[in-house]
């Protein structure tokens, strides 16, 4: 069944998104026949399956929900004769710690019900909608019972790879399978879910009444794979067959394509694993074993410190590139000066290197302990002055000038963010490095970037397409409209609404905007005297009239639309909920109600005067106010049709 689901899956998607065969209609006609017959006789159904069609659905929020009992973690050790111990006289079942996100799953009457994420142990996340999309899961099975089982939803390293090589910007790829898959799991648009292709895999069973398992989680196990699941690999071991089944398992993980930082270890004595009861932090049946570490040695070359948005600035150890856990390696955070300090790092020491987990690359030990590595006493950016601050017995370094230029990164992060200049390619973390070189003082240096396109494109991680992007992109922000700008300059509590309203209100015109007073500004309506007043203040500080004179010979700012033509939603409140089709996001659609003088807000009240949702029948928390206020909900063809 899971072969035919594949093919078949792929034959659709030649056919329909390619426009080429890849086999005939008798013969895709011939395999979906199989396939039917096949869930016919089973019962079980898969996600992905062509015989059904999957609904997508937007949620607001993901409810919470608490677990009738509590999610334990697991005690651990890297000693497998701490393993053999915990194993004793029983027989144990040993599989993969998976690396991903723990999902519990409900079936009743054969359909899946529901799907929690773990959460805190606790409580945990509704993500039933989402779980239908992952690629294997069984969405109905042949037990008609109540059943509830537990496993791990994970994202190959192939997959990971492949959506993380459509990510052009390197501070926008993820930085591991495993947070790639946790926030694929908790998406509130579960198609984004389904095109991350999700696979879950099951490791436990909490509950199946009636079935008889014959005291085995063995037999666990084999029913659960006969109902449609991908049972986590698993072998039985004692304690004198242990050493060959850890090997079994190191040996496969060279080449695994699934994220696992271990093993775990569980009795398949069903009666005694749960007369041993638990303690407050970990159950007493079961037992995780994490992998030694692999270390490599190399040579420190530099210290690079970087300073972040607080001042702080950090040691960074930049050494002989190395292979680790299959990636190459060449720098690691040394955290903080105490850590340095307690490594005796200097320049040209041999140093071992680890991955913390097998992500996070670390230095073990420094195997000369020069400790002659020198401690800043300038900022690398502005030059400042540097202090050593001690706190809790810990020391950190800090620029402690308030104009540097990397305390001001959320003044650039709003600059360039969408409903401002928007300018693809700039993240935080791109804007920190380049500031952190020295490339950009103030707004304006962003239009001329061009000039250390060198020394951009060997950027970590960055690269010429990259550099292209971010250029191009540069390049059209230079076009754009006086509320964007005005927004984008940050002057403290001005929105994005706010910024149109005042442009507005002063005929778009730049000069009058920038010459107004306090007591001017308050009459405008929804401007009150603190809004007004910081405002003024803004532009009455001559640093801030000179940058932006600068970056105004960068920019070409576009003609307003005015006229009432363009007021056509004058007066009208507007809420919008759900995906949207005919745009490219929710903020393309809010851009054309303001245009049109309508104004939109983010809850449904009593002033709403239109919900807009394509789903106009979901029972959403959003479409029941608008019901029981007796606010008419528009799909966005209602909303065209309106607006023509």
């Amino acid at each position: 069944m899971k072969d035919l689901v594949g093919i078949l899956t792929k034959a659709g998607k030649v056919y329909y998104q390619e426009d080429r065969e890849m086999m005939s209609n008798l013969e895709y006609d011939r395999l979906y026949d199989e396939l039917s017959a096949l869930e016919k006789d089973t019962g079980i159904i898969l996600a992905g399956s062509p015989t059904i069609n999957v609904g997508y659905e937007a949620m607001d929020e993901l409810p919470k929900e608490r677990h009738e009992s509590p999610m334990l973690s697991l005690d651990k050790t890297k000693e497998v004769e701490v393993l053999r111990s915990f194993i004793g006289s029983q027989k144990t079942l040993i599989s993969w710690k998976l690396d991903g996100l723990t999902v519990v799953l409900t079936y009743r009457g054969g359909t899946l019900v529901k799907a929690v994420t773990r959460g805190n142990g606790e409580i945990g996340e509704v993500i039933t909608n989402n779980a239908r999309v992952f690629q294997n899961i069984p969405l109905s099975i042949s037990y008609q019972g109540e059943l509830v089982l537990r496993g791990e939803a994970v994202i190959s390293y192939s997959d990971f790879e492949k959506i993380n090589e459509e990510i052009a910007e390197i501070d926008a790829k993820y930085k591991n399978p495993r947070n790639l898959c946790s926030g694929s799991v908790r998406q509130l648009n579960n198609e984004i879910t389904a095109k991350r292709k999700v696979r879950f895999f099951a490791f436990a069973l909490v509950q199946a009444e009636g079935i008889d398992f014959k005291n085995s989680r063995m037999e666990q196990f084999r029913w659960l794979a006969s109902q449609g699941f991908e049972v986590v690999e698993h072998r039985m071991t004692t304690k004198d067959g242990l050493d060959e089944t850890v090997q079994y398992f190191a040996r496969k993980i060279q080449n695994f394509e699934i994220p696992s930082d271990g093993l775990v270890a569980l009795y398949d004595d069903i009666a005694y694993g749960q007369s041993l009861g638990r303690t407050a932090k970990f159950p007493r049946d079961a037992f995780a074993f994490k992998w030694q570490d692999e270390l490599k040695e190399t040579h420190l070359l530099e210290i690079e410190w970087s300073p972040s948005r607080t001042g702080l600035i950090n040691p960074v150890a930049i050494f002989e590139p190395v292979e680790l856990e299959g990636t190459t390696v060449s720098r690691a955070s040394v955290h903080n000066l105490s850590i340095m300090k307690s490594l005796r790092l200097g320049i040209g020491d041999a140093i071992t290197v680890y991955k913390a987990n097998m992500i996070i690359p670390q230095i073990e030990e420094n195997l000369t302990g020069s400790g002659t590595a020198e401690i800043p006493g300038h900022c690398p950016v502005c030059g400042g002055e540097t202090q050593i601050n001690a706190a809790n017995g810990v020391e950190t370094l800090y620029c402690i000038n308030p104009e540097c230029q990397v305390k001001k990164i959320k003044a650039f992060t709003l600059f360039v963010s969408r409903d401002a200049l928007n300018i693809d390619g700039l993240s935080e973390a791109t804007l920190e490095k380049l500031i952190a070189r020295g490339y950009i003082h103030s707004f304006a240096d962003i239009f001329h970037l061009s000039r250390y396109r060198d020394e951009i494109v060997e950027i970590e991680g960055f690269g010429e397409k990259s550099y292209e992007n971010l250029i191009s992109s540069i390049e059209q922000a230079r076009k754009t409209t006086l509320p964007r700008l005005i927004y984008g300059l940050g002057i403290s509590n001005i929105g994005s609404a706010n910024a149109k309203m005042i442009c507005k209100a002063y005929g778009y015109d730049l000069d009058k905007i920038r010459q107004t007073s306090p007591e001017e500004m308050a009459l405008i309506d929804g401007i009150g005297s603190v809004i007004a007043g910081t405002f003024v203040d803004y532009f009455a500080k001559e640093q801030n009239q000179t940058a932006l004179d600068e970056l105004l010979k960068e920019l070409e700012l576009e003609e307003p639309q005015t006229g009432p033509e363009n007021q056509s939603l004058a007066g009208n409140v507007f809420v919008i909920t759900g995906s949207v089709e005919h745009f490219a996001n929710r903020n393309e659609l809010k851009a054309l109600i303001e245009e049109q003088g309508g104004k939109v807000t983010g809850s449904v009240t009593s002033k709403t005067n239109y919900l807009i949702n394509n789903d106009t029948t979901s029972s959403s928390s959003k479409n029941k106010k608008a019901k029981e206020l007796g606010i008419p909900i528009l799909s966005e063809e209602d909303f065209l049709k309106m607006l023509e």
